[in-house]
């Protein structure tokens, strides 16, 4: 145990120019407000540890070679027909070798806790939400509720979140750091991902993934709220606002950028179905079926 505590302690120390520039970038992975990214920031940490292993003693070690063997040591053996030592062969592979063996071990195991299709683990139903990538804005469907936003996604904190993400255009990806993964959206495919806000916040989400002209403001605010606080968010959505209707959605395949975040009261049925099915005509970054 206190092994362990001084090993996280010295690649505390070791990682802080690295985690002070980082520091400075919002909504950061290493500020996990949810169990999935609280996983991601382990890995990393354990990771980092694994590779100081090689790190700090060849950093040593040349500090070492070049302060022994310099010009004013009377001391230091010069051989030059010296050409091989098993032992030394022996340190030098067996270091790295251990360490690609314990990054792949933790790579493996860590890639089927952390699949993002994998539903978490909780007492709670999880909150079942359809993501839109559009040119260039969010929209999020709400299909047990039967309304939608756009530019906002509002999710209950401490509830398990599924979402059912594709795209009306050009391939994108869909992702709120502090909650944890990222995934594709792809025009025509659905993928699958899991997520949980831990406690109640504001958190950045964003594309990660250049898109076009209105790329830099296709992001939006995740709202965490608290139950109660999230039914009378669906309460009132559901009391003012449009119908998202097959017309309505013709208008949001237009082409927009900075869109400030509104919502829709209802929801015209199986309507993500008909985007992922194709049977409603794709964003202008997408070529249509016949072309």
């Amino acid at each position: 145990m206190h092994a362990h505590r001084f090993g996280r302690t010295l690649v505390l120390f070791a990682a802080l120019p690295v985690l002070g520039a980082l520091g400075g970038c919002a909504g950061s992975f290493l500020e996990p407000a949810g169990p999935v990214s609280g996983a991601e920031r382990t890995i990393f940490l354990d990771a980092l540890v694994i590779m100081l292993a090689i790190v700090v003693p060849v950093i040593l070690a040349t500090l070492g070679v070049a302060w022994w063997f310099r010009a004013s040591n009377s001391r230091a053996r010069y051989r030059p027909d010296w050409t091989y030592s098993g032992r030394v062969e022996l340190v030098i592979w067996s270091i790295p070798a251990l360490v690609i063996f314990f990054l792949g071990g933790m790579a493996w195991i860590s890639a089927h806790d952390l699949d993002p299709a994998r539903p978490l683990v909780s007492n709670a139903r999880p909150l079942e939400i359809d993501v839109v990538s559009l040119d260039w804005k969010w929209l999020f469907i709400y299909p047990q509720q039967r309304i939608a936003s756009v530019n906002r996604l509002v999710v209950p904190a401490g509830i398990p979140l599924r979402f059912r993400l594709t795209s009306a255009t050009v391939w994108n990806v869909f992702w709120i750091p502090r909650l944890g993964s990222m995934l594709y959206c792809m025009y025509g495919m659905v993928g699958t991902l899991n997520l949980q806000a831990g406690h109640p916040g504001t958190y950045l989400g964003q594309s990660a993934m250049i898109s076009g002209d209105g790329f830099a403001t296709m992001h939006f605010d995740t709202d965490a709220l608290t139950p109660a606080q999230f039914d009378r968010w669906i309460s009132a959505t559901r009391a003012s606002g449009p119908v998202l209707d097959q017309r309505a959605y013709g208008m949001l395949l237009r082409p927009s950028s900075s869109v400030s975040p509104y919502s829709y009261r209802a929801v015209a049925p199986d309507l993500f179905q008909d985007i992922v099915l194709q049977k409603l005509p794709p964003g202008s970054g997408t070529p249509a079926p016949n072309e």
